[in-house]
């Protein structure tokens, strides 16, 4: 198995401590993911120092405030860097306020570009408050109009099942966390059902959203493993196929 999404530097232990748990449990890879210009470069140092992780550079929607030429630029340098296989986590965020609206659709739209000019993945965040739908409708429209030709990974998939056909009509990747293993995330795992086999992705999204089993405690890549046992679950498929075809859709989109 593989974690397609983690922030290792947010989580307690240390990257050697979290890379050895997931590596007995089976994970074999981690996507560690940068929020911004103070957590780049340790996901960039991380996939350096150890083979079986790898690095997403970005600027989160929620600290978009401020993205410029400037900060574009430093992520098309962050990108040729060793080990960097994504940019993002970016996207657009209306459930908290900490970023206006503009700033964020001006650095969304940016790291799509850089992901273009790259030839990498761009990793996609989206949250709305309770009843809307609006973060999801406007990202959408601006991946179909500015996002031709670059992969889409949409982290954390947390809408409804028909923005999952839509995504899939694009052909674009749904990443499912551990909020899928929650008792009232019905939506999330009607869904996780309907993604093509070669269009799905797991991860932790750790240190947040802990599966059901262990909610409440800090999240690590380890814990991929029983998102995916529900997940598979969920899809109706042997455990070991999952395994299979989220490891192949992995390798495939990330070139790892």
């Amino acid at each position: 198995m593989v974690d397609t999404h983690a922030h290792l530097a947010l989580c307690e232990p240390d990257d050697d401590e979290l890379v050895a748990a997931a590596r007995r449990l089976g994970v074999r890879r981690i996507l560690t993911v940068g929020l911004g210009e103070d957590s780049n470069p340790g996901a960039v140092s991380a996939a350096e120092e150890n083979e079986e992780v790898f690095a997403a550079v970005g600027r989160h929607p929620n600290s978009a405030n401020g993205f410029d030429d400037a900060a574009a630029a430093a992520l098309e340098e962050l990108a040729d860097r060793p080990g960097v296989v994504a940019i993002g986590e970016t996207g657009l965020d209306f459930y908290r306020e900490s970023a206006e609206p503009e700033d964020q659709r001006r650095a969304f739209s940016a790291q799509i570009s850089v992901a273009r000019a790259a030839g990498k993945p761009v990793v996609v965040h989206l949250r709305d408050p309770q009843g809307s739908e609006d973060a999801v409708a406007e990202a959408f429209s601006t991946l179909e109009r500015e996002a031709d030709g670059v992969a889409v990974v949409l982290h954390c998939f947390s809408a409804g099942a028909s923005w999952a056909e839509r995504a899939t009509e694009h052909g674009w990747y749904c990443s499912f966390a551990g909020n899928l293993t929650y008792p009232s995330a019905e939506p999330v795992r009607e869904a996780a059902a309907l993604v093509p086999d070669d269009r799905v992705l797991v991860e932790t999204d750790s240190p947040f959203l802990a599966p059901q089993a262990v909610r409440g405690k800090p999240n690590q890549p380890a814990n991929v493993v029983s998102t995916a046992e529900r997940l598979a679950e969920v899809r109706d498929a042997p455990y070991g196929d999952l395994e299979r075809n989220v490891e192949e859709n992995a390798a495939r989109v990330f070139g790892w």
